[in-house]
């Protein structure tokens, strides 16, 4: 039996489709990842997941119960953390940790020990008489994490738990899901962090309310038929905007101090050297490179409907 399991789901706000016809299945103990942009329903399909929403069409089954016929027993084995920070900022660390304790009905005898592994992973303990309000970003995901832990879920069902972390934070918090992975946990991430599809073990890309790929982040490289090539240029901008205009080209990327470009075919070597020419060597090097998810997701996305 799957953790996750959807089928044909659909969600509309008035004449607004979120999300169409989507069918996912999500095995025990994995990790998966949702990777799209914002306004891709990726938010809509994680809350109908968590019994927040009602499926207009299709079904969601959690462990192979209902999600319209089983909300209970649902929340009781499922930990839900949503895209914003929702603790209450005047409580402290532990405070909002108890508090989440209550609501989810941990027993006592049981809290104490609890606490402390959920202390030791998330390197909370040094700060948890601190309001979470006054917590960093970082601390704050991290501590809505401990929340969602708090009664020993199941499943883990993250909307963009490292929106606006900074990136030594980002790194930390997968090292941790990847701990609790290892402790037999189902866990269901969102991102808009593209690269962070290498951390899962198998992701979908999501645009315009569909599942318009789904694989393992390798096997979604190797079976991406455009050649990609990286360029160290002066001016990217200038560079971009010049392949842009290529007949051969199907999109461009700017990524840190170079860019990438995508091509129906792989260019000849007289064609470089044109290219060199026609922009004044602008350009000097170029490199056939692996796909990254990002590529791929571009490809994917302009093709959407």
């Amino acid at each position: 039996m799957p953790a996750i399991e959807i089928k044909n789901f659909s969600k509309s706000y008035g004449d607004v489709q979120a999300v169409k016809s989507v069918d996912l299945t999500i095995d025990k103990g994995e990790l998966f990842g949702l990777i799209g942009p914002d306004g891709a329903g990726k938010t809509t399909l994680m809350r109908s997941i968590c019994t927040l929403l009602v499926p207009d069409g299709g079904s969601i089954h959690v462990n192979g119960l209902d999600v319209r016929d089983h909300v209970s027993k649902i929340r009781s084995i499922l930990g839900y953390m949503p895209q914003r920070f929702s603790l209450y900022q005047d409580l402290s660390v532990e405070q909002n940790l108890q508090f989440f304790a209550d609501i989810f009905s941990v027993p006592v005898e049981e809290r104490e020990n609890r606490l402390k592994e959920l202390y030791h992973f998330s390197q909370l303990e040094p700060f948890k008489k601190r309001a979470a309000g006054a917590l960093s970003g970082g601390m704050k995901q991290k501590l809505a994490l401990s929340c969602a832990l708090i009664h020993t879920p199941d499943i883990l069902v993250l909307d963009e738990p490292t929106f606006g972390v900074d990136p030594v934070s980002r790194q930390e918090f997968w090292e941790i899901l990847h701990t609790i992975q290892k402790q037999g946990k189902t866990i269901f991430v969102s991102t808009a962090y593209m690269d962070e599809a290498d951390q899962c073990d198998r992701v979908a890309l999501m645009s315009s309310g569909k599942i318009v790929n789904c694989d393992t982040p390798d096997k979604l490289k190797e079976s991406f038929r455009f050649p990609v090539y990286k360029l160290v240029a002066d001016n990217l901008r200038q560079i971009s905007e010049f392949f842009k205009a290529q007949p051969n080209v199907l999109n461009t990327q700017l990524f840190g101090d170079s860019i990438h470009v995508n091509f129906k075919q792989s260019p000849t070597e007289d064609e470089w050297e044109s290219w060199k020419k026609e922009t004044n060597q602008i350009f000097t090097k170029w490199q056939k490179i692996t796909p990254s998810i990002e590529d791929i997701f571009l490809n994917v996305d302009e093709n959407a409907e």
